[in-house]
């Protein structure tokens, strides 16, 4: 934007008066309201001119500029509120032009808060929608084990056994889903408090295909460990945190994998870093799915997301413990081939 100054906005507004005082003495000339001889517009159009250049720009400044000055300096104290380095006004600012540039700015801002605050609002009712949804199964599984019980079902010891051990599923289920709310909203606060602390990777890795080795061997999956290196490789870590994310990984590797499938869990030296790969031979996903897979609750498969037990939070959990140690995280994937899930972590 052009600097409209007062001497400026004088300049344009005594010209534009000029010119006009210049063309009507010239039409009164013409149509002989008046004889106007040539001296006499050359002397009148600038004694216009400068006559109303200084009154304008009086006007400007006394009763204009300096009631904007007024405002402004307030409008500056309350922008420099709460700003760590304050900057000092400038009365002898463009003030016209810098009202202009501030409220632009201000409009930009307010525009990004309208825009965060309706995705923020929409993340919001999303949540709350997959929250209920993922809670009505196992509550409604509840409700009819109970009432089935209530009705009878006590009296049969075979059905009373069979439906306890359905309740105690979808009690877990419950406990599980609100494990990982709890989880996934302390990741989001910053809430997390990591204890980085050096481990050895493979014994890690170990641990966790020994805790899933029940629910590989249910569908005959085999679980294997690829060194790319010949070197013993430590990493700097929160190993709890790891580890957690680490299982949420195999464990959806186990669920969206082939029966008699295979699990590599491979490890490659990154110089200053460790690349952890964990690849199936699952379903896989379709491309244009891809980049919403670390969202809260998405599933890219429905109908069989809902027989395996997950509460759609494992990848976005996984997201949130693997930026927090400030480290990348991948996936890529190939329908009817199977998925890899790849993160670094820094070694010494």
């Amino acid at each position: 934007m052009k600097n409209y100054s007062a001497t400026n906005l004088a300049y344009y507004s005594s010209t534009i008066l000029s010119l006009i005082v210049f063309i009507l003495l010239s039409v009164f000339d013409l149509l002989h309201y008046q004889r106007i001889v040539w001296i006499e517009k050359i002397i009148i159009t600038p004694l216009v001119f400068i006559t109303s250049f200084i009154f304008l720009r009086y006007f400007i400044f006394k009763f204009i500029y300096d009631r904007i000055r007024l405002i402004y300096k307030s409008i500056h104290t309350k922008k420099e509120q709460g700003t760590k380095a304050k900057e000092k006004f400038n009365a002898k600012l463009d003030l016209i032009n810098q009202v202009d540039k501030d409220v632009s700015k201000w409009a930009e801002e307010k525009s990004r808060e309208i825009e965060n605050l309706r995705k923020m609002s929409m993340y919001r009712k999303e949540f709350v929608g997959n929250v209920s949804h993922e809670l009505k199964t196992p509550i409604f599984n509840l409700q009819g084990y109970a009432l089935t019980l209530l009705e009878g079902g006590l009296e049969d010891k075979l059905i009373k056994w069979k439906y306890m051990q359905k309740i105690e599923k979808n009690i877990n289920r419950m406990i599980s889903i609100v494990n990982d709310l709890e989880a996934i909203s302390k990741l989001e606060s910053d809430e997390l408090n990591l204890n980085i602390i050096k481990f050895d990777p493979e014994e890690l890795i170990n641990e966790i295909i020994e805790s899933v080795e029940e629910r590989a061997l249910n569908k005959k999956i085999k679980i294997s460990i690829i060194k790319h290196y010949d070197k013993l490789k430590s990493v700097f870590a929160d190993r709890h945190f790891i580890s957690q994310a680490l299982m949420n990984i195999v464990v959806n590797a186990i669920n969206y994998g082939n029966k008699k499938g295979l699990i590599s869990i491979e490890l490659f030296d990154m110089d200053k870093h460790l690349l952890i790969e964990v690849t199936d031979n699952g379903i896989g996903i379709p491309e244009e799915e891809l980049p919403r897979v670390f969202e809260r609750f998405y599933r890219v498969d429905k109908s069989h997301s809902s027989n395996t037990g997950g509460t759609g939070l494992g990848l976005a959990i996984v997201k949130h413990i693997i930026e927090a140690h400030n480290q990348k995280i991948n996936i890529r994937s190939t329908v009817g081939v199977g998925t890899t899930v790849g993160f670094t972590l820094k070694t010494d």
